[in-house]
């Protein structure tokens, strides 16, 4: 496989150029911008393209001006995927709150859900993975690190207030297939209690999750004023754990 100064040799000779057309274009550049580290001498080109020197983020920029190269794409060949951006950060903890200032600027795109069953009934809780008609790209750099192939999306109801606070209704949820497995203990709060997303004869369900002798039992919050419901295990499917919320916190009344 061609390493990154051997594809960038092979786009200079695809234009006919050679190392002293590259020279004179990059001090045409380093002209424009009154920096002289936009500039590539002989030497320095021959040992990018020959020797594995990795360019300057300057002579790297005059190289995609005068090759006519994306700059993103250039990157990944040596290694840098500014799709990851997103969740190589959200991989950082930090610990004060702080604005995310870096964009997408048309890259790191993801799969979406882009049309809906125009049949779904928003009021109740649905398994939206089942009902997308049309899937897309979105450029939505911080959902990259996200693992597509088991996750799915649900909508929380706007008439489903059994685990409010915690779920809004009106919320859109990323369910995580992987995890179907009730965990009974070890979280410090009702926060930190997992919440499952449940398939069952009149549909769809979210709540905590206690497995019982005779089948499992769904709680919802105690503030939503719904009774628990027991199912037989014949009666329920558990779709997975609820890994992320997308939801307004503006002041809801119910109807």
């Amino acid at each position: 496989m061609e390493d990154a100064g051997q594809r960038l040799k092979r786009a200079r000779e695809r234009l006919n150029l050679r190392y002293r057309d590259v020279e004179d274009h990059s001090q045409k550049i380093a002209d424009r911008h009154h920096n002289d580290e936009f500039a590539i001498a002989l030497s320095r080109l021959a040992d990018i393209e020959n020797k594995g020197t990795v360019p300057s983020i300057y002579r790297l920029y005059s190289l995609c001006a005068i090759y006519r190269l994306d700059i993103v794409e250039v990157l990944e060949w040596y290694g840098v995927n500014l799709a990851s951006l997103g969740s190589d950060a959200a991989a950082i903890d930090i610990q004060k709150s702080h604005a995310i200032g870096f964009t997408t600027n048309g890259h790191g795109e993801v799969q979406m859900p882009l049309t809906l069953d125009p049949g779904i009934d928003l009021r109740k809780t649905t398994y939206i993975s089942r009902m997308i008609q049309r899937w897309g790209k979105v450029p939505l750099m911080l959902m990259q690190g996200l693992d597509v192939k088991n996750n799915r999306y649900a909508f929380v109801g706007s008439d489903d207030w059994s685990m409010y606070p915690i779920l809004h209704p009106g919320s859109l949820v990323l369910v995580d297939e992987s995890r179907r497995k009730i965990i009974t203990g070890g979280w410090a709060n009702e926060w930190d209690r997992p919440i499952y997303f449940l398939e069952h004869r009149e549909g769809w369900s979210f709540g905590w999750c206690t497995p019982m002798a005779r089948g499992l039992l769904l709680l919802p919050h105690p503030s939503a004023d719904v009774a628990p419901v027991l199912y037989e295990e014949n009666q329920v499917e558990i779709i997975g754990q609820v890994t992320a919320v997308a939801m307004h916190l503006g002041r809801r009344t119910r109807s």
